[in-house]
């Protein structure tokens, strides 16, 4: 029976987990990042490999066919270890990506290349709505002339901003609450890194709705050399495609 890795945590992930062949044995691995993670079908493990060299020695030790990187578009360092594991333990791999968001008509954008940089653009903005996860919050630690309003699944541990409030909250997300978010707390400028994919996008309709800019965070690029699926379905056509 072919052995799948799922490398996962997304909505994507989970649904591959579920379409593939009931003949075909599937792990799935998550960061153990979130304290009550939505669990997808087949084995599941929960937390790192230790590194490449640790990722290779599992794949080669629990007969692995392919892995399939199904992580968070920001999941950086995991899809790098992920390539150089699968190249190590000489197994197939798939970076499965949801596209990225396109700028529309009336979009006021500005995007950056890391969280470092949001922070700077927005000092002095007055009510800033943060949608970039709890584990990046150090990045704005040192602004201290900022409202921020951070939205988490998990309540964030510090270093963290000095003014922040927090909503514990975890999507899909509607337009109606995104647009009763930013119209209850104020918003001046919204922050997020382009995960793509429909369960957080209205934050983005809602903000050119209401005239609000947007700082965007430009996602990391995937390994060299990796191919790339960018639904569900084609990840299964790979796989059937490459595993015999």
């Amino acid at each position: 029976m072919p052995h799948v890795l799922i490398l996962g945590g997304t909505t994507e992930a989970r649904r591959l987990a579920d379409a593939l062949d009931p003949h075909v044995r599937v792990t799935s691995s998550l960061a153990g990042r979130v304290a009550a993670p939505r669990l997808p079908a087949g084995e599941v493990r929960i937390g790192g490999f230790g590194g490449a060299e640790g990722m290779a020695d599992w794949i080669r030790g629990h007969a692995v066919s392919a892995v399939i990187d199904a992580t968070h578009p920001f999941a950086e360092t995991i899809s790098f270890n992920a390539a150089r594991a699968a190249a190590t333990a000489h197994v197939p791999l798939l970076a499965l990506r949801r596209p990225g968001w396109v700028r529309g008509a009336g979009d006021d954008w500005r995007e950056v290349g890391d969280l470092a940089e949001a922070a700077e653009c927005v000092r002095g903005a007055g009510r800033v709505f943060l949608t970039t996860g709890r584990m990046g919050l150090a990045a704005f630690a040192h602004v201290d002339d900022v409202d921020f309003l951070v939205r988490s699944v998990d309540a964030p541990e510090p270093p963290v901003p000095p003014r922040m409030e927090v909503l514990l909250d975890r999507g899909p997300f509607t337009l109606d609450g995104e647009r009763a978010v930013l119209a209850e707390h104020g918003v001046d400028v919204l922050v997020t890194k382009d995960s793509g994919g429909a369960a957080t996008s209205p934050k983005l309709v809602a903000a050119r709705e209401a005239g609000i800019p947007v700082v965007v965070v430009r996602r990391p690029p995937v390994p060299d050399g990796v191919p790339v699926a960018t639904t569900v379905e084609s990840a299964v056509e790979w796989l059937h495609a490459t595993v015999p």
